[in-house]
């Protein structure tokens, strides 16, 4: 708790870490970014706001990012202006970001070739459980580092998967994101199927709910089929299509099999290409019927 944390990504989920990282006595500094939420409340509890991502870097003792994907960290780190000639030997940067593992790899080479130690953070779970300190955190790095980064890790988080070097954190995500976004999509052209057959909702839910159907997947999006409740997955189609286009590169470069994934990917971008890109996740079902 001596150490200052810098955080870039103040959004949906970085919110609810950042909230949670202060609350719990740590110094937190983040950058004021158009994508943030409100910070008003950080402020008041002590946060520190800065404009420059260099003044951030130097004034923390550990980076965490939580942005939107590999080329946001990429720029972050080593763009125009970025951040790792900022950061002396010693200091931590923690990427909660979902991104490609082999960028993160290349990245974190870069980094501990400066002395900088890296460790991927990938979450799971929702911007509720963000900001209730509850999130799933999966961990790829040094075993060492994320034993001493632990305590940090816990101000915003409820379970700690350690994935082994860096990188598995990354790759443990886009596994879990397929497998999580794929059910929802499944589940989503199933209900379509279902309205047009003339099958009631609540009847078809109802089976899934005492049947082989039953997951997750089926509470996120059920409130959305019955009530018209979208609140449960909010999660935008864009960002689908951003984290299945990383589990399909994954897959391919690991030679797996993903004709599965690769129709889940084809039905994301005919809805993006169709301008339903910010629409949550848990519309989907809508969605598909405007195509």
């Amino acid at each position: 708790m001596n150490k200052t944390v810098g955080m870039i990504g103040v959004g949906l989920m970085g919110h609810g870490i950042a909230s949670n990282i202060v609350k719990k006595g740590w110094t937190l500094h983040f950058l004021n970014h158009p994508g943030n939420q409100p910070t008003a409340d950080l402020l008041a509890q002590g946060a520190r706001a800065y404009d420059d991502p260099g003044t951030l870097a130097r004034s923390s003792d550990i980076m965490l990012l939580c942005v939107t994907g590999s080329p946001q960290v990429e720029e972050i780190l080593n763009g125009a202006a970025g951040i790792l000639t900022e950061l002396t030997p010693g200091k931590i940067v923690i990427d909660c970001s979902t991104a490609i593992p082999s960028s993160t790899v290349k990245l974190a080479a870069a980094a501990e070739a400066r002395g900088v130690h890296f460790l991927d953070s990938a979450m799971t779970r929702t911007p509720k459980e963000a900001a209730e300190g509850r999130l799933n955190l999966l961990i790829g790095g040094d075993h060492a580092l994320f034993e001493e980064i632990k305590p940090l890790l816990q101000t915003f988080a409820e379970n700690l998967f350690y994935a082994g070097p860096v990188g598995s954190g990354h790759k443990l995500k886009l596994l879990h994101n397929y497998v999580s976004l794929g059910s929802i999509i499944l589940l989503s052209e199933a209900a379509v199927c279902a309205k047009q057959g003339d099958i009631a909702m609540d009847v078809l839910i109802d089976l899934l709910r005492k049947g082989g159907g039953y997951g997750a997947a089926l509470d996120r999006i059920s409130p959305f089929l019955l009530e018209g409740d979208d609140s449960k997955v909010r999660f935008s189609l864009r960002n689908a299509l951003k984290d299945i286009r990383y589990y399909t590169t994954m897959a391919e470069g690991e030679g797996c099999p993903r004709a599965t994934a690769l129709g889940v990917k084809a039905t994301l971008e005919k809805l993006n290409e169709a301008g339903l890109g910010d629409a949550y996740l848990s519309t989907t079902p809508e969605q598909l019927g405007k195509l």
